[in-house]
């Protein structure tokens, strides 16, 4: 069990890693480490306005106004929940707009994203127990274990993200 655990960190602290490497990229437009770093059929979903789908104009290089160019993904944090890593910032510095991605890392590479623009986002993690059933409440099955800190979760609207 606790050499289990001990892989669960090691793993959790190379994804961690891997996303945190991305964003120093992305911020320095170093292409060739983003390449690196991304599968090149990555998945892509996103929710929020289209004007805000920054993150694939630059990582597709089809940044479009300098409003494109001068947005910096410098995330606030970084959370690893096994091979899914959650970042969460904002821009400008007032967080008018605030942003999160869920970066999924397969075998050492980032091979999905979830982008989330002026959403708030709460993750949540099943138990694993055969009585699941679909349909069926999962109150106690289920627990939260990640929100985000930079919305105002009244006036926002609000996503639940299963892992």
């Amino acid at each position: 069990m606790a050499d289990q655990q001990q892989r669960q960190t090691q793993s959790d602290e190379c994804n961690h890693n891997m996303v945190s490497n991305l964003y120093k990229a992305l911020a320095s437009r170093d292409a060739t480490t983003v390449h690196c770093l991304l599968a090149p059929n990555i998945e892509w979903w996103f929710h929020g306005p289209p004007s805000c789908n920054r993150l694939m104009r630059l990582l597709t290089g089809c940044t479009t106004s300098d409003e494109d160019n001068s947005f910096d993904f410098n995330p606030i944090s970084i959370v690893p929940i096994g091979s899914v890593v959650l970042a969460e910032g904002c821009f400008p510095a007032s967080c008018e707009v605030s942003w999160v991605h869920a970066w999924t890392v397969t075998d050492g590479v980032i091979t999905q994203v979830r982008e989330y623009f002026n959403t708030s986002v709460t993750v949540t993690r099943f138990a694993k127990s055969a009585n699941v059933h679909v349909g069926s409440p999962c109150v106690d099955k289920c627990q939260c274990v990640w929100q985000s800190q930079l919305t105002d979760h009244a006036s926002m609207p609000s996503l639940l993200l299963a892992v």
